[in-house]
């Protein structure tokens, strides 16, 4: 099942399997999400959660007992229910079930929210804790902007000109190992060497804000101004580049294992609420 949000200029069409959007056209039919084919990557825009990268092992321990998780968690597989939807906004909603509690001892509710606001789709994300205990979770996004033609038209500008420190993944860990993403007057050229090392880990930046160009003229820009870390990731020869806002991040290679000590990582109260939100904006 899908269901597609429109106003004047946008229309944004999102799958319930998973809450993904999977399309975001202007008033021209000009898409701006990757298609998803499977030759390269066959996602989307999948919500990362309860983690983000991934954990030692698949593995994370909650009061000594052992839990395993695949690489940014379960909610991007799972069936979402559309629970209230206007011309230009829906809300989609998924709880923890007997299979969830498995994985992820913690009774929850999570939420995603799409709403179009005159060029830019707002994506909102809401994490109830609807257990008795405190509950460790990372969230985050990962949505693909299609570039069509030759990558190397394109580059990235961010907000503010600061150090692009990045941390390197080793095995999808998080390694200690750093370094600056080079910048030309404030831009960063596109290449796929930039990802020979799998994704750019920035843990903070002070960039509220990250803008595609295309030929040097603005594209896509990306807001994340909730959000602590990105990632910046694509395939070899990929059309697309992902920009992915995140509240946490993969394991590194010393971790303890146990979720609530974890770096990165939100840890909510029980009957408390955790909101944060991103956009994108057409250029």
């Amino acid at each position: 099942m899908t269901t597609t949000i429109s106003n004047s200029i946008l229309t944004a069409s999102i799958k319930h399997a998973g809450a993904e959007l999977f399309s975001l056209k202007n008033n021209q039919n000009k898409e701006y999400i990757w298609e998803g084919n499977p030759d390269f990557w066959g996602k989307h825009s999948p919500v990362l959660f309860p983690i983000v990268g991934t954990l030692k092992n698949n593995s994370y321990t909650i009061n000594e007992n052992e839990y395993h998780l695949p690489r940014h968690g379960f909610a991007r597989d799972m069936e979402f229910e559309l629970i209230e939807k206007t011309g230009n906004s829906a809300v989609f909603s998924l709880k923890s079930n007997t299979d969830t509690l498995k994985k992820y001892p913690f009774e929850f509710e999570l939420q995603l929210i799409y709403t179009l606001e005159n060029t830019s789709l707002k994506i909102e994300y809401i994490v109830i804790n609807t257990g008795d205990n405190k509950m460790p979770f990372s969230i985050g996004a990962h949505p693909a902007i299609s570039l069509p033609e030759n990558f190397e038209n394109y580059s990235f500008k961010f907000e503010k000109e600061e150090p692009l420190k990045y941390n390197l993944l080793e095995n999808d860990l998080i390694s200690n190992k750093t370094e600056i993403l080079k910048t030309t007057e404030n831009l960063v050229p596109l290449n796929y060497k930039l990802f020979e090392n799998d994704a750019l880990v920035f843990k903070t930046l002070e960039s509220n804000s990250l803008t595609i160009l295309k030929n040097s003229k603005p594209y896509v820009q990306v807001d994340f101004e909730d959000f602590p870390s990105l990632g910046i990731w694509t395939k070899d020869q990929a059309p697309f580049v992902c920009i992915e806002p995140w509240f946490g991040y993969s394991d590194t290679a010393n971790n303890s294992g146990d979720l609530f000590k974890k770096e990165g990582i939100i840890v909510l109260e029980e009957d408390q609420t955790f909101h944060s939100q991103f956009s994108i904006k057409i250029l």
